[in-house]
Parts: C-alpha cells; structure tokens; sequence
C-alpha cells in the first residue's frame, strides 16, 4: 500500500474528524465471513469504531446516509448495487463521509470507476492489518490511499472507461494559472511533490502551495481526484 502525501501534509484542509473521538467505520461487503474478519480486526484498534454493516451497495449507501461514518469500507463488487454505483451515491449526497473501495485485484477497471466518483482511495482485500488500519486513519483525515504514479497506471491501462475530454471538461482548467496547471500536469505524470520541485527548479514548499491552490479551486478533495481530473480533461493523455 503506498499513501500519497495528501491534504494533511499541506496540500489542502483535511478532514473535519475530530481527533477527540474513534473514527467511525461502516463495513460494506457482500460476504460476511469477510465482514467478520474486518470487524475482528478493527473492533480491537483502539480509536476504531465499527458502527454498522451493509451486505449491498443500496444497504450501504441508507447507512452511510443514517449513521453518517467517517469513513465506508466499500467491496467493489456486490449484488443490488455494485460500490461504484454506492460510492458514486454517497460523495453525490455531499456526505460527510469518505470512501475506500476494497477489490480482489488491485489492476480492476472497476477500481477506476470507484476514483472518478470520488472514493478517497482503494485496497485489496488481502491487505495486511496494519496497512487497513493505517488507510482508515489517512483517509479519514482527508488524505488519499493511492499513490498517483500507481494510479496512472491503472489510468493508462484501462483509458478505455474514461471519457473523451470535451470542452466543457476543459473549461474547469481555465480557472488555473499557467504554473498550476503545470503543477497539476506533473502531478499526474505521478511526479511527488520533491519530484515537481526538482523538475520546476522551485522548493518542495512552493510545490506544496501550487498543489493546494489547484485543489481548491477545482473544488477537488484530494491528489487523486487531481489526477483523475486530469485525464479526464486531456491534459494528460493515456501513454503521454
């Protein structure tokens, strides 16, 4: 698992999570030996707090509307509603919740789909422990469980599932100043931070602020959002 160096690193505001208080996780997944396999894990990490289960997409979607977690750990593939569609759901609603998708391969077109509707960020299903834990506590702060070197390669590879830029895409780049979205470029070349600075001959710190300013006024809540935003815009293009 890699995590980016997203909003709590100085990109943009994090999470409104208080930190006074266990970050509230709702189990999504359609098999519920996996359910109780997660629950065993999470329930005994201190500062988790597992507050509910869905076994599908539409299931998942009424809870995080009624319990409003902190975060939704999504299955990608489940009957009634598949977690793209939840997810897809849930960010629509503007919610105060954010989602990390779970899938079997971690090279899934449908991983893909999940991102452009605005989950913070995906995991497979034989993660390490450790490594669920540490992504439910960074993503509830408002950073991003996917490196975006990794996810342009899932980009590039499944370019298919994108849509054509169009113009009215490409209006939302008008706002950005040419250094920003030559930042964003970069960016999503899936440059980190120190690599955009070396690569711009400016400090990692200014990097930092051009990043931040992107997030904001594209109205985008992390780096993978940015990266995505990207493609879809054709500022940057599979294989590019």
């Amino acid at each position: 698992m890699t995590i980016t160096n997203g909003p709590g690193n100085g990109d943009a505001p994090g999470s409104d999570h208080p930190g006074d208080r266990p970050i509230r996780v709702l189990l999504a997944d359609d098999q519920p030996l996996l359910r109780a396999g997660f629950r065993m894990v999470l329930g005994s990490e201190p500062g988790l707090d597992i507050i509910g289960e869905a076994s599908d997409g539409i299931s998942a979607v009424d809870l995080a509307r009624r319990l409003l977690p902190d975060v939704v750990l999504m299955d990608i593939r489940m009957p009634r509603q598949d977690g793209v569609a939840a997810t897809k759901a849930i960010v629509g609603a503007r919610l105060p919740v954010r989602v990390l998708v779970l899938t079997t391969f971690d090279l899934d077109e449908y991983i893909v789909g999940a991102l452009r509707a605005g989950a913070s960020g995906f995991l497979t299903k034989d993660v390490p422990a450790d490594d669920l834990v540490a992504a439910i506590r960074t993503v509830a702060a408002g950073d991003a469980v996917v490196a975006p070197r990794i996810l342009r390669n899932l980009l590039d590879r499944f370019a298919a599932v994108l849509p054509d830029p169009n113009a009215s895409a490409q209006d939302g780049l008008d706002v950005l100043t040419d250094r920003e979205r030559e930042v964003l470029s970069l960016l999503a070349r899936g440059l980190s931070n120190a690599e955009i600075a070396r690569e711009l001959s400016v400090s990692e710190t200014t990097v930092k602020t051009h990043v931040g300013h992107v997030l904001t006024k594209l109205r985008l809540r992390d780096r993978v959002q940015a990266v995505v935003f990207a493609y879809e815009t054709g500022l940057v293009r599979p294989g590019s």
